[in-house]
């Protein structure tokens, strides 16, 4: 560990935030929009990195649907979730896109993007804003701990090209991010450090996620990438509740990806973490009834193969046969009830989630109990917390990003009644 500087820290009259992603620049604009001093530190050579990744595909910034049905989106932490958007919802989120410059469309699927779907546009004119309004930030600062406190100011360490430095505040927001993509600055590191002092954490869990099962080699290299359409999953959950969720997936190296899995990680990585492993099972004619199907598959088939039969009875061909043929034994794809039966409902054995650097994000981290409902946390008065390090999780669709920047707010709120109370 590096030694602790001799020098006086650096002190700052308002405050400081540790996270130069949505949630730490959007409580940096709440305190600079009071006329407070504010100070961004983030470890990266540039702020806003895994926003800019997010983006990559389309910028989905939050999503269109209902408020009730959003909020069921954030699972068992809805109820703390709930006042974070009640201060800043969808709505709000959009509005205040549309403040930066930016116009917005709504997808089809509900989501909500820029216009021209990338993120880059977004950030440059809000990092301008935020220079603009005095607010300053430093990169290539890791945070490394915090030092001994000063009549009563928080004493935080960095690690810089040049050394240690010790920066001293009265106010210090954290949104430092979950465990995934620790190449672009989210590490986790922060956990045992906060543990340490005593905060309430949750370890660090994958979210969002692909998940491994043992696929033969030949359907893997045949069919890795490949996308599965027009499908549904089904799960009962640990608590023995039913769940289907229609869409798509993709066919990955080790297993299977993709939105609908990531609709269901949750649910999925519990199972797994409970028994070992899950099994979830595919509809690959969700279309089609039951009934419908077993009739299909029982019709007189004459000289045909049974591929060329449902494609032609049933449209299944492609990936979808082939996953017919990599789950089913022989007999049982010339048995019309059992072949029936696996099209409605073909099980998948899921062993594991990937690893945690590489999944969209995380859950876990600061518990809700830890902190006020100003985001503070009653251990260390003066200190908030924000973004992806709380322990909530919620899946792709928006739904991240809008209770980042609905936490970044709450907290950076929280930050000025303190400095001001």
């Amino acid at each position: 560990m590096p030694a602790v500087p001799a020098q006086e820290p650096i002190r700052h009259d308002g405050a400081i935030v540790i996270g130069g992603g949505p949630a730490g620049l959007m409580a940096a604009e709440m305190l600079a929009g009071q006329g407070l001093p504010v100070d961004v530190y983030d470890a990266m050579p540039s702020v806003g990195r895994k926003f800019l990744m997010a983006g990559k595909g389309g910028m989905n910034i939050t999503h269109s649907e209902a408020a009730e049905a959003f909020l069921r989106r954030y699972g068992a932490r809805a109820d703390r979730i709930g006042p974070l958007l009640d201060s800043f919802d969808a709505d709000k989120l959009r509005a205040w896109v549309h403040g930066l410059g930016i116009d917005t469309f709504v997808g089809s699927s509900g989501r909500v993007f820029p216009t021209d779907m990338k993120a880059a546009p977004l950030l440059r004119a809000w990092l301008h804003r935020l220079r603009e309004s005095g607010v300053r930030i430093h990169v290539r600062h890791r945070w490394i701990g915090f030092g001994a406190p000063i009549d009563g100011w928080h004493v935080l360490r960095f690690a810089t090209r040049d050394g240690e430095i010790e920066v001293a505040a009265r106010a210090v927001v954290l949104a430092l991010g979950g465990g995934s993509w620790a190449r672009l600055g989210s590490d986790g590191a922060w956990l045992p450090m906060l543990a340490a002092r005593g905060i309430d954490v949750a370890p660090l869990r994958p979210a969002n996620c692909g998940f491994d099962l043992a696929w033969n080699e030949v359907f893997r290299a045949q069919h890795a990438g490949e996308p599965v359409k027009s499908v549904a999953i089904g799960i009962t959950t640990v608590d023995g509740t039913a769940l289907q969720r229609q869409g798509e997936f993709v066919i990955s190296e080790t297993g299977i990806e993709g939105s609908l899995v990531y609709a269901l990680s949750a649910p999925i990585r519990d199972l797994i973490e409970t028994h070992g492993f899950a099994v979830i099972t595919v509809d690959l004619a969700p279309g089609r009834s039951p009934e419908d199907v077993a009739a299909e598959v029982s019709r007189p088939r004459g000289s045909r193969s049974v591929s060329s039969h449902l494609q032609s009875r049933l449209g299944i061909t492609g990936v979808k046969a082939r996953m017919l043929r990599e789950v089913l034994t022989k007999e049982a794809m010339h048995d019309p009830v059992a072949l029936a039966a696996a099209i409605k409902a073909l099980p998948l054995r899921l062993v594991r989630a990937r690893p945690i650097d590489e999944v969209i994000s995380t859950a876990g981290g600061v518990r809700f109990e830890a902190m006020d409902d100003r985001l503070m946390l009653t251990a260390l008065p003066g200190v908030f917390c924000a973004g992806e390090m709380l322990d909530w999780e919620a899946p792709t669709g928006g739904y991240l990003l809008t209770a980042c920047f609905a936490s970044g707010r709450v907290a950076g709120s929280g930050a000025v009644a303190y400095l001001r109370g």
